[in-house]
């Protein structure tokens, strides 16, 4: 029976994919990425040949019943996204939901995913936690700050290191400049960086620096 693949992919450092992620790209019939360009790195690194079309937030309404029709009629197709393992803040839910909705194998390699080595590398517990991915940049941003005041059980938000200081800001505004964090960028590259420390002197550390790299940000819960 054919499947649908979702393969992470290195969220930096290429040397980040499992063997069997290889042999599955070269195996499948299509892979889907959300940047060929940027896929095109990776398969070119491990000198894996075979076709690449776009899947991202743009096509995926339109391109998802023509994919889900292909596996179904026995073509084994991989989506891949920039970085990480597909639908986690990235393309991927809708095509796995409209495969399972008709009943076409959906089958996830285990790998990459940024907010794992951000957690354990904290500091802050880790036994219990709660994933936010990417807030609402604007509207329902302050409602879902408001609902998350009272969680007790860790934080992970993702973040664009253009609003990182704002996001701080906001997060002391609504959890307290004393609460405990850390900030993760640049995982697994030359220059990644972990900045621990409680939100207000988060805030200071990054208002001299010059900020690059996708963000991610472990926030205490509140204590019980």
């Amino acid at each position: 029976m054919a499947k649908l693949y979702l393969v992470p992919t290195p969220i930096g450092n290429l040397e980040d994919i499992t063997l069997r992620a290889i042999r599955i790209l070269k195996e499948v019939r299509l892979i889907l990425a959300e940047d060929t360009r940027t896929t095109s790195v990776l398969l070119n690194r491990y000198e894996i040949k075979t076709p690449v079309i776009p899947y991202h937030q743009h096509n995926e309404h339109h391109v998802t019943p023509q994919i889900v029709d292909r596996i179904a009629n026995g073509e084994d197709i991989a989506i891949v996204t920039d970085a990480g393992t597909p639908g986690i803040s990235d393309p991927g839910f809708l095509l796995v939901r409209a495969c399972v909705a008709q009943g076409v194998a959906v089958e996830c390699l285990p790998g990459a995913t940024a907010f794992v080595p951000a957690l354990v590398n904290s500091g802050i517990p880790c036994n219990s936690f709660c994933f936010e991915g990417f807030l609402p940049p604007k509207k329902g941003r302050n409602k879902k700050m408001e609902e998350l005041k009272a969680e007790t059980r860790t934080m992970i938000f993702y973040e664009s290191p253009y609003r990182l200081i704002k996001a701080l800001e906001q997060f002391s505004e609504a959890f307290g400049a004393d609460r405990k964090a850390s900030v993760s960028r640049e995982l697994s590259k030359m220059h990644e960086e972990t900045a621990r420390g409680t939100l207000a002197e988060l805030v200071e550390h990054f208002k001299s620096k010059t900020i690059k790299g996708e963000i991610v940000i472990i926030v205490a819960g509140k204590e019980d």
